[in-house]
């Protein structure tokens, strides 16, 4: 995939919004990856939009990997199926809830354990259908009261749903313990490291629930953490101090963190089914409840935190695996048309060896400018073709996080990048 900058919506800022604080708004903006409509609600332009698609890839392959089918729910939901699990009266702070025009009350997704149950009803009778898993990625709606915190928690946003069905709570607990691995490796693969952290199950489960946290000064929440051993619990259940010895194992020392949570896991058990009559017949004929479990991932929330995790004084570096492309290609010198075929020589090279490149091909934009524009928007590897290395039939090649550039030949620079 190759773009030109100068066939896009594409217009950086020199100063940040005055009304964003979290650096990743600041820097998403700056750098015409989101635009803000209003708090907690962002369009995504094409170079955020690639990283969107980026980070989808990775999840949708290790989620595949765990055989769990892809599908799609409603995000307009009614009120009756909520009523069945008594959520509808529960989340009326954060659910968007409205009466239709036929006068029926109606819900704006905030997450899809009643549809998942309510759909699931129809399709398993026997424990011959099980254990299956099923995911989505898909918007959700939630009214914060704190929206402040720029992508990482917005009023509208797309996450990863996963859910899982099962026989009993042996078939759920192997079933979530290799979730949790999948989702390390998500995480892994976005050069972020999430300790697996013990935590409430909330609004959705009465049982113990892991939150993947990552830990960054930009952190709503607080986390027990023994760097030792890894084990983490979070400040809301934590029944110890900093300082103390790790519960774990009893050799490292508790730190209390800032993290931001950038997905969870729930064992659900049969609250969820029992509300949407969701059984099946086990081998001896008997009616049971099916077991649930309830898996996310925060998709905008993982794309504010790599940012949070992943810049510096300039602008955004963004990890290889979810920049929006490997290499910018910048045209540094004078609109002659030497230069120009040149570098359109050197763009078509790369594209041809499937290297995904962002050429800067605008005219009347100063070498400072394009420069700027470089270092901003954080893609791994910079690649400049000017009148000095046309000479040399050259280019100058730079990794986004080093100080110093080589020259080299185009042939010789596609084999440091495939290294």
């Amino acid at each position: 995939m190759a773009m030109k900058q100068s066939e896009i919506l594409f217009k950086t800022q020199k100063t940040p919004p005055k009304d964003e604080v979290a650096v990743n708004a600041q820097l998403l903006i700056k750098a015409n990856f989101v635009d803000k409509l209003m708090a907690g609600v962002y369009s995504y332009l094409p170079l955020g939009f690639r990283v969107r698609e980026k980070i989808e890839k990775i999840i949708r392959k290790e989620m595949n990997a765990l055989g769990a089918a892809e599908i799609l729910m409603p995000s307009l939901q009614p009120k009756a199926i909520w009523d069945a699990t008594g959520r509808w009266e529960g989340l009326k702070k954060i659910m968007y809830q409205f009466e239709d025009h036929a006068g029926h009350d109606v819900g704006l997704a905030v997450t899809h354990e009643e549809v998942v149950a309510n759909l699931a009803q129809g399709l398993i009778d026997s424990y011959v259908d099980l254990p299956k898993s099923v995911y989505q990625i898909q918007a959700k709606f939630r009214d914060e009261p704190r929206a402040k915190s720029g992508v990482i928690r917005g009023r509208e946003f797309t996450m990863k749903d996963m859910y899982s069905f099962h026989t009993d709570e042996k078939s759920l607990d192997e079933f979530y313990e290799e979730s949790k691995k999948a989702y390390i490796k998500v995480f892994e693969r976005c050069e972020l490291k999430a300790y697996v952290t013990e935590a409430s199950g909330g609004d959705f489960s009465k049982s113990f629930s892991h939150e993947f946290m990552v830990e960054t000064s930009a952190g709503e929440d607080e986390t027990y953490l023994c760097r030792l051993c890894g084990f983490a619990r979070n400040k809301e259940i934590a029944d110890f101090k900093k300082g103390e010895r790790c519960p774990g194992c009893g050799a490292g020392v508790l730190e209390k963190v800032k993290t931001v949570e950038v997905g969870n896991i729930f064992k659900l058990g049969t609250k969820y089914s029992e509300g949407a009559n969701l059984n099946f017949k086990d081998e001896k004929g008997n009616l049971r409840p099916v077991v649930m479990g309830s898996y996310g991932i925060g998709i905008d929330r993982l794309m504010g935190t790599a940012v949070e995790v992943h810049h510096d004084d300039k602008g955004i570096v963004w990890p290889p695996e979810i920049a929006p492309f490997q290499v910018h290609l910048l045209t540094i010198g004078a609109a002659n048309e030497e230069l120009q075929k040149f570098a359109e020589s050197v763009y078509h090279k790369l594209c041809e060896q499937g290297v995904e490149v962002l050429h800067d091909d605008r005219v009347k934009i100063s070498a400072g400018e394009k420069f700027y524009d470089a270092d901003l928007i954080g893609i791994p590897w910079r690649v400049v073709v000017s009148d000095r290395m046309m000479v040399q039939e050259k280019v100058e090649a730079k990794k986004r996080n080093e100080k110093n550039s080589k020259d080299m030949k185009p042939s010789e620079f596609l084999k440091v990048l495939k290294k």
